[in-house]
């Protein structure tokens, strides 16, 4: 399917009163200018619909596919990505970080370049990006595991629901209380 086609299930969807999130490949064969023409489509859409959640960039991992011998982005770019997403799709309430293809540490950097949402609690989808050379070789994460991993970095980690419902707020539970409740691992 083209990306029109894409655009108008989306569309159909949102008008229907579903939401949806929008994604972004990206650090492989494309030029500045087609991230930039991605995002100006999903804002346009944004803007008649309000139907997407957050929008997710993906870094592209090389490691054991066709596309081996393309460079994969550095840190600096893939903060410029998430920043600039940030900027360019305001009309969007949230950009996530999809930790298993990034790796904890540059999960937590990217909560200062514009991500107001850490993809969570993960479970065996991730062996793809694994498998793709993700920095994450055993991509995993309890909840007191991801927790600790956004206050460490001061910011306050809520749980939310599929549709970004509040679940539970961890903004004023200590580290210790979070890594000694069985419940949380």
């Amino acid at each position: 399917m083209d990306a029109d086609g894409w655009l108008a299930i989306h569309e159909a969807a949102h008008r229907l009163g579903m939401h949806s999130n929008a994604t972004l490949l990206y650090g492989h064969v494309e030029k500045y200018w087609h991230r930039i023409d991605h995002m100006e489509r999903l804002r346009q859409l944004q803007d008649k619909t309000g139907g997407f959640n957050t929008f997710i960039p993906l870094k592209f991992r090389n490691k054991d596919n066709d596309m081996s011998y393309v460079e994969e982005s550095s840190v600096i770019e893939d903060m410029k990505m998430y920043a600039v997403s940030r900027l360019y799709l305001d009309n969007f309430p949230h950009i996530k970080s999809y930790w298993p293809m990034l790796g904890r540490q540059n999960a937590q950097l990217s909560l200062s370049f514009g991500v107001n949402d850490i993809d969570g609690t993960i479970d065996d989808t991730t062996k793809i990006y694994s498998m793709a050379g993700s920095e994450e070789q055993s991509p995993a994460m309890n909840t007191a595991q991801l927790v600790t991993l956004i206050k460490q970095v001061n910011r306050q980690p809520v749980e939310r629901g599929t549709l970004y419902n509040e679940i539970r707020d961890y903004s004023n539970i200590e580290l210790a209380e979070i890594e000694s409740n069985p419940m949380l691992n």
